[in-house]
């Protein structure tokens, strides 16, 4: 600007003399053009200054907020980050161990991609740049859960276990549950076939117990996938998930074993077919501890030999091909002792009793989850008989049995 003004100054004397020669009307003209000239040169840098203010600055937005304590250590933790990106970052522990992170194409969101620990500090450190090309500080500490206790679970099939159609899923935590819809809003089931069951709390067991059964037996060949994903839910009383746990397991084929107390016999019948018809003795009933309980049983074990108590009664008789399928006491088993009544009347204690060829061409087919379906006796299967009863309660009633509304435990396909 100092330039353009001393240049106009040397057009003014220009123009005086060429004002004596020439006269005025050429000398406005030339006048015009020299302000022009200046008003120019004094507002050439002006867009350029004001595109570098308008350039935007990194907004950086973390989650949870910087300072945030009693956080759930399954919460998405994330940080995302406006007119600008990600250069560098990273959560560490208060161990300095560095937590996994996924880092988004466009470098503008970072996810944490593994659970936290309970009652741990994390630290964020890094850099945004925006599109002003200046560094924004990615920091901020945050503290979780911590937990009076946790409560471990565990399921009771296992990974690629092939079990029978009645088989029921159980979990079992270690200490009581109190928070039991916070429990089933964490638990699904998977399977290939459209499968209708519901999970249904039954009454703690040295701990509380939810099982899920279909509404009717297991399709044969069904796969089943089970998760609990239970590490940072609240169960109730101060006490959290101790972590997750799964099971991927297959219904095998169909077997039922036909168990008529009036009859004397017993018929195991395979994928619709009889394959067994034996003689068999059932409980002589003359006592309700000798009655042999009406309803579907479960097979749940099995020993080749077995020493078995009734006190005051008998105490460690060795019985062979024993096939539990109550916690009464109930087996399927071999038993010369009642080898005459056999096929003809019922005096067991409530066992049933075969022939020892019999039990032992039976026993290797018994498989876990198999039903076994006693009828024509004087006493139902119910919860004074142990832990697996679930086909002696109607359906209706069983959907009650959950913390959710029915329909809510129904398996996903796959």
């Amino acid at each position: 600007m100092l330039r353009a003004r001393s240049a106009a100054r040397r057009g003014s004397s220009a123009q005086r003399r060429a004002l004596h020669s020439r006269g005025g009307r050429s000398v406005v003209a030339v006048i015009v053009l020299a302000v022009l000239v200046v008003l120019t040169g004094c507002t050439a840098d002006g867009p350029g200054e004001a595109a570098e203010a308008a350039a935007p600055v990194a907004q950086v937005t973390i989650a949870p907020t910087p300072g945030a304590v009693d956080v759930d250590p399954v919460a998405p933790v994330s940080v995302t980050v406006a007119q600008g990106t990600i250069d560098q970052i990273a959560l560490t522990n208060a161990g300095g161990k560095q937590i996994t992170g996924q880092l988004s194409p466009d470098r503008t969101t970072y996810k944490v991609s593994e659970p936290l620990g309970y009652g741990a500090s994390y630290t964020w450190s890094g850099t945004a740049i925006g599109a002003d090309a200046k560094p924004v500080p990615i920091e901020g500490t945050f503290t979780t859960i911590s937990p009076q206790s946790t409560i471990p679970a565990t399921i009771n099939i296992g990974d690629g276990q092939e079990v029978g159609i009645a088989a029921p899923i159980i979990l079992k935590f270690a200490g009581p549950v109190t928070n039991k819809a916070a429990v089933e809003k964490a638990l699904t089931v998977t399977t290939d076939h459209d499968t209708e069951g519901s999970w249904a709390w039954l009454p703690d067991d040295g701990g509380s117990r939810v099982h899920w059964r279909p509404k009717n037996y297991w399709t044969p060949g069904t796969t089943v996938h089970v998760a609990a994903n239970l590490y940072g839910v609240d169960l109730g009383g101060g006490a959290y998930g101790d972590s997750d746990v799964t099971s991927d397991f297959t219904i095998g084929r169909s077997q039922i074993v036909i168990a008529n107390a009036p009859s004397h016999r017993m018929q195991v019948v395979r994928d619709g077919a009889t394959i067994f018809d034996f003689a068999v003795s059932y409980g002589e009933g003359n006592e309700p501890r000798n009655v042999t309980r009406s309803g579907v049983h479960v097979v749940t074990e099995k020993y080749e030999d077995f020493m078995m108590s009734n006190p005051p009664y008998y105490t460690n008789v060795r019985e062979r091909w024993a096939v539990r399928i109550s916690n009464n006491g109930e087996f399927i088993h071999a038993n010369p002792e009642s080898l005459s009544a056999q096929g003809s009347s019922n005096v067991t204690n409530g066992c049933i009793n075969l022939s020892p060829g019999d039990a032992q061409a039976y026993f290797p087919t018994a498989r876990y989850g198999d039903p076994v379906e006693v009828t024509g006796t004087s006493i139902e299967l119910s919860q004074a008989d142990g832990d697996i009863y679930d086909w002696a309660i109607d359906w209706s009633t069983w959907q009650s049995m959950s913390a959710l509304p029915a329909g809510s435990g129904v398996a996903a396909p796959r």
